[in-house]
């Protein structure tokens, strides 16, 4: 069968119900998607909200500050360096196997690795074997989330009619967010409970060990789910890809690499800066306390959460061209006023963190392009490497730039954040919806 005829075939799955409305069960496989993909993404990202502890405990107290900071951070984008190779192994299988297969073995790679980091010793223990044993379990959470982000996002947009894979999308993406929220708020009630003291010696622990009871949870949420129509009717018609998935995307989708590449690093500059790095940067640059940090955080994360599930929308409505274009802007506009403002007026730091926190949600249009941009039967594949090699590359260095940048720039994190709005901006002009 040619590549062009059994990829209509793949798009009957979905193209003969486009006009159909979502179902029970379309809601269903998306709540149970997003709240799977929000408990795993709380074990990715817990790991930054303690940064400043771990970087205490798992480096020598005489080390300068910033440098034990860009250790910290360097522990923290090995994550993201390691996304790849996990994202297109996991990927090939998604392709040849089945996306759900995928799915769920995605989480059981995440949640030990974050179980066992908060049973670590420190490095007043054992020495370097403490940051070095801290590395490899980030890099094995990296290899996890690697296949988890990807599929989900195939997963939902395969299972939904056609013209509501934006709201798919960007419904699972604000799942996703809504994982960084819970850290948040996890962290937030650690600080409460804890002292200083306290959180130092035990209280930064507990987080992680949560996030090993909540892959066991989301292990079992993900039994209620099902293949996706589209992975069955191109494995019904013998349609699956006849060579490797990556060599196809390779040699005949460059240009969907290219801006899908483009496009995961404008994403990956509004999750790692404002939502991720910025309670760091409020406590080390601002002189913020903790708590204070974590709350408005907390609720850039909440409106983060809403922004995606609005841009999934407007991209079904309007295009993805225009949803990233005009929220490409806006995102550069707040949070360049968020980083220059909240110096000379700490009063302002909920509201501008809020509205920087919505329009990072422009996010959530992000994964529309992408699963248009190849065709279903290296759909996983073309997804999954673009994705993750530009995370590995952009959102991985982003902190360590980021924190290197700041040495002579006070303003490093708005300039930034201003800088990959207008790449983005400007690669919205080139997305095309190629494949349905």
């Amino acid at each position: 069968m040619s590549t062009s005829s059994s990829t209509a075939g793949a798009s009957g799955a979905q193209g003969g119900h486009a006009a159909r409305p979502l179902t029970g069960q379309d809601y269903k496989t998306l709540a149970l998607a997003a709240l799977g993909g929000a408990l795993e993404f709380y074990d990715f990202i817990i790991f930054v909200f303690f940064a400043k502890v771990i970087g205490q405990l798992f480096f020598p107290a005489s080390v300068p500050d910033w440098l034990r900071m860009l250790q910290t951070f360097g522990i923290f984008a090995a994550g993201y360096l390691a996304r790849p190779l996990g994202g297109i192994i996991m990927a090939h299988f998604g392709d040849l196997l089945g996306r759900k297969k995928m799915f769920t073995l995605s989480i059981l790679l995440m949640s030990v690795p974050t179980l066992l980091m908060g049973l670590l010793p420190t490095y007043a223990s054992v020495g370097l074997l403490a940051p070095m044993a801290l590395l490899v379990l980030r890099i094995l959470q990296g290899a996890a989330v690697g296949g988890e982000v990807p599929g989900a996002w195939v997963f939902v947009s395969e299972h939904v009619p056609r013209r509501h894979v934006g709201y798919a999308c960007g419904t699972l993406t604000a799942g996703l967010t809504a994982g960084i929220l819970l850290g948040s708020l996890v962290a937030t009630g650690i600080n409460a409970v804890f002292d200083p003291q306290e959180l130092v010696d035990h209280g930064w622990r507990v987080p992680f060990v949560l996030g090993g009871v909540f892959g066991v949870g989301s292990m079992y949420l993900r039994r209620w789910l099902h293949e996706t129509p589209v992975f069955a009717e191109l494995q019904q018609r013998k349609a699956l890809a006849a060579e490797l998935p990556l060599k196809t995307v390779v040699r005949d989708h460059r240009g969907a690499v290219v801006i899908s590449m483009l496009l995961t690093w404008m994403l990956s500059a509004g999750i790692v800066v404002v939502i991720l790095l910025t309670p760091t940067y409020l406590q080390t640059l601002y002189g913020f306390d903790a708590r204070t940090a974590l709350v408005a955080n907390s609720a850039a994360t909440l409106c983060l959460s809403i922004g995606c599930v609005v841009a999934g929308i407007l991209a079904d409505r309007i295009g993805a061209r225009l949803t990233l274009s005009i929220g490409g802007a806006l995102l550069a506009a707040t949070a360049c006023v968020l980083y220059t403002t909240i110096g000379t007026r700490p009063d302002l730091l909920l509201p501008l963190y809020a509205l920087a926190g919505f329009f990072v949600g422009t996010i959530g249009a992000v994964p529309y392009v992408l699963v248009h941009a190849f065709p279903a039967q290296v759909r996983f594949s073309g997804l999954s490497f673009s994705y993750n090699v530009s995370y590995a590359i952009f959102g991985g260095l982003t902190p360590v730039i980021v924190s290197l940048m700041l040495k002579n720039d006070s303003l490093a994190p708005a300039h930034y954040v201003v800088g990959v709005c207008i790449m983005g901006i400007v690669t919205a002009l080139f997305v095309r919806k190629r494949h349905a």
